[in-house]
């Protein structure tokens, strides 16, 4: 350490002038953005050469392969803001015959040539300073010597691999239009409609194609980077690799020109996680990680659409043919109506509806190839039900008409599952029994669920029945109750405002039933827990309880429009009426 602690201050006093008195760059007409090619030879290597042609960089040599371009300019761009540390002017050089050998010049790390237009630097890069962070510099035509600070060694080459581009495909500003996937004896192939940019299969069948995993397959295989460079030699046996014939290829396109054809054969066999790959029109073959070659793998009905229907433009207006016959029409305020019963719908439940729809997967691609004869065993010759969804009218030749976005036909259920169809495809499928039962079979079920609104200050008292009792509470005002004279027991006021406040915004959770005819079937009998809110207008409002036996699935019934509405009650609400809002066996 002391040897070389005097070498270097001798170096100094001796040789070295300080870099105030020399140049301030060491390339002070390097332009990194102008620059066409570059040239490293490292010691005891191959000399590497990659050249730049329309913003992209190759390796020219030794072998021809795309480059890191990141890596080339950021080498570039240390260099470019090399300052040096020292100078050694060529009078203190003079007198000395060893200089080549004393500053590592006679065997250098690496000589550099750079070339850009009107101008070329060559470089040789020499011995390190005695502490090891600053290095020798030559640059050809320039007499004297540079001390310069060593950091941009490690962007130099040692190899090719340094600098080959270890991305199998980058497909960032390019618009792909077409893509095909051999995997085995399966083909596949798509393409992409320009104008929405959604990708529809074009074989082995016309079909709606799974547009976000075709999506997410581009991504991931765009993300593969090479592990290992395995052999550049034209003349390796592709066979050897799984390669002739490929286990999985994927061309990619863009209009008539092939993009990438990208082929991968078997798994090394000390690493399974890894494949054997090479891009059609080069020598390289190489190890890439399997597991983001995934998505490739798959089926043809993998890349299909799994959804029944994909809706991209607003709906207005719904038929639907099933138990009964009924439409959902919007209207010129947003508010969405019933027909032809004339009832307000509500707008929760429409959501629900096209969502439902938009939603419903497909969990079995039944048949591809389906004709007339066929449906009857599907139950869709004449669909149980049908959904008809269309778009805002438009004005025609012959008025205003619904654009038609999609019909869905409902045929028979089997086991958990119901066959399904659209009428502008040929296929039958398959969706889940539960996604369809959520579906509605009726208009009266897409009724507004909100009963009735006031407020609890428009209410005077309550009476109570159940079981042949009675019970009446009067409200004195915001958070005071008290028994009426012929009532005995007690009352928990804030808990009797809270239930009465969610009675006044009576709002079903569904609607169960309509009609008298149901009336037993949800245990709404004469002696049934009723309870009637009085207004101070002299108007009330009357709901009955049933299954009291089941509070996971309380409902209620009320009289709307003259007739029986059964519907699903809270859970909160029928809980807080049972506790607070009921006549005790003895009062």
């Amino acid at each position: 350490m002391a040897v070389a602690l005097f070498a270097f201050i001798l170096v100094h006093q001796k040789f070295l002038q300080e870099a105030g008195g020399g140049p301030e760059k060491v390339l002070p007409r390097l332009q990194v953005a102008a620059v066409r090619s570059v040239q490293v030879r490292p010691a005891a290597s191959l000399e590497l050469r990659a050249e730049r042609t329309n913003g992209t960089w190759q390796l020219t040599a030794p072998l021809v392969y795309p480059a890191q371009g990141v890596s080339i300019e950021q080498l570039l761009m240390e260099l470019g803001r090399l300052a040096p540390v020292a100078y050694i002017t060529a009078r203190e050089l003079q007198g000395r015959p060893n200089t080549d050998e004393e500053y590592g010049f006679a065997a250098p790390q690496a000589f550099v040539v750079i070339e850009q237009p009107g101008y070329t630097y060559r470089l040789r890069v020499g011995a390190k300073t005695a502490p090891g962070d600053q290095v020798f510099l030559q640059v050809l035509g320039v007499e004297g010597i540079y001390v310069v600070d060593a950091t941009f060694l490690k962007n130099l080459p040692r190899t090719a691999d340094d600098w080959r581009n270890t991305a199998l495909v980058e497909l960032h500003g390019l618009a792909l239009d077409w893509l095909a996937v051999t995997n085995g004896l399966k083909v596949l192939e798509m393409r992409r409609d320009t104008t929405n940019g959604v990708w529809r299969m074009t074989y082995p069948l016309q079909a709606r194609a799974n547009n976000a995993k075709v999506e997410e397959a581009l991504q991931m295989i765009e993300s593969v980077r090479v592990r290992q460079f395995i052999s550049d030699d034209p003349k390796t046996d592709p066979e050897t690799y799984g390669l002739q014939p490929p286990g999985l290829e994927v061309a990619l396109g863009q209009g008539t020109h092939t993009v990438a054809r990208l082929q991968f054969g078997k798994s090394p066999t000390n690493d399974t996680r890894l494949v054997y790959g090479r891009r059609f029109g080069l020598n390289a073959i190489v190890a890439v990680p399997k597991d983001l070659l995934a998505p490739w793998y798959a089926s043809v009905n993998d890349f299909r659409d799994p959804f029944l229907i994909t809706l991209t433009v607003p709906v207005a207006a719904v038929d639907v043919r099933g138990q009964e016959a009924f439409s959902l029409r919007q209207q010129t305020n947003g508010q969405w109506q019933v027909l032809p019963q004339g009832l307000p719908a509500d707008a929760g439940l429409v959501k629900e509806l096209l969502s439902g729809l938009g939603a419903m997967r497909i969990v079995e691609f039944t048949k591809d190839v389906v004709i007339a004869p066929d449906l009857p065993a599907y139950g869709l010759a004449s669909p149980a039900r049908q959904y008809f969804l269309r778009a805002a009218a438009t004005n025609t030749p012959d008025g205003p008409a619904n654009a038609l976005l999609a019909e869905l036909g409902f045929g028979t259920n089997q086991a958990d599952k119901v066959f399904a169809r659209r009428a502008d495809e040929s296929f039958v499928y398959a969706v889940k029994l539960s996604d369809f039962q959520r579906l509605p079979a009726a208009g009266w079920q897409m009724r507004e669920r909100r009963i009735w609104s006031f407020s609890t200050n428009d209410v005077s008292g309550l009476l109570i029945t159940q079981q042949g009792r009675t019970r009446q509470l009067v409200r004195n005002g915001p958070h005071s109750w008290s028994l009426a004279s012929n009532s005995q027991g007690t009352i928990n006021d804030l808990a009797v405002e809270e239930t009465v406040s969610g009675l006044c915004q009576l709002t079903a959770a569904a609607w169960l039933a309509r009609g008298e005819q149901d009336r037993v079937r949800f245990g709404l009998a004469d002696k049934s827990h009723q309870i009637t809110l009085e207004l101070k207008n002299g108007q009330k409002a009357l709901v009955t309880f049933g299954n009291e036996a089941n509070a996971n699935a309380p409902c209620a019934a009320t009289t709307l429009d003259g007739e029986l509405w059964i519907f699903e009650l809270p859970a909160w609400l029928y809980a807080y009426v049972q506790r607070y809002l009921s006549v005790p066996p003895n009062p």
